[in-house]
């Protein structure tokens, strides 16, 4: 049962791995650097102690964790470089977090592509603006609507962008998970319920979910 896990895995892994030799090819060259660093740092440290041999051996494995967490974050850096700039790469960030959060993508959209994203966990609803600052308005009509459906819930607004007032791409999984818990498991199920029929808009979502945490990301 755990082969089909174990052969996912390796296909994150070998995705990964192309994603950085395409947008972050020197990451490579850093992480053979730190790999050498930890290395000579426990040869020398045990020959500091008398062992220098034996601690060289110890430190590999330590030289390969510090090499892979090096690899994660250049991994981690890539997978955003990939989708940003595209239409949707806001819904593409949110539906990647796979613990405790539903994404539903573009349930509002305007002409030139402005959109509002809506995720529904545990602080409630959130709804995430992304496009230009005009998508102010498209949030403030989500949640009039929302409102509606599920009255007394709270509502919260983000703005995804690199302009006055807006989070970052990158930042928006963190800030999304910053809301506080302001409903039980109960309470979030009938929300989920009572939205159910409020779906999205079949807008387009950049390929590839995003990294949670430091986890290798997979395409």
């Amino acid at each position: 049962m755990a082969e089909p896990e174990k052969q996912g895995q390796l296909a994150v892994l070998k995705d990964a791995f192309g994603l950085v030799r395409r947008e972050k090819p020197i990451a490579y060259a850093w992480c053979g650097l730190v790999f050498v660093v930890v290395l000579i740092g426990g040869f020398f440290g045990g020959k500091g102690l008398g062992h220098p041999l034996y601690f060289g051996i110890l430190s590999i494995p330590l030289a390969l964790l510090f090499a892979f967490f090096t690899f994660t974050r250049f991994a981690n850096t890539a997978a955003f470089s990939s989708i940003e700039g595209q239409t949707g790469a806001g819904a593409s960030v949110l539906m990647s977090i796979r613990k405790g959060f539903t994404t539903t993508p573009a349930v509002n959209a305007s002409r030139n592509q402005d959109m509002v994203h809506r995720t529904v966990g545990r602080s409630g609803i959130i709804l995430v603006g992304e496009g230009t600052p005009a998508v102010r308005a498209l949030l403030n009509d989500e949640k009039k609507k929302i409102e509606r459906f599920v009255p007394g819930v709270p509502v919260h607004q983000l703005l995804v962008g690199d302009y006055e007032g807006a989070v970052s791409l990158r930042k928006l999984q963190k800030t999304v998970k910053k809301f506080p818990n302001k409903l039980s498991k109960a309470q979030l199920r009938e929300v989920r319920n009572r939205l159910k029929g409020v779906g999205g808009m079949n807008m387009p979502i950049p390929k590839g979910p995003m990294p949670k945490g430091v986890k290798v990301p997979k395409r």
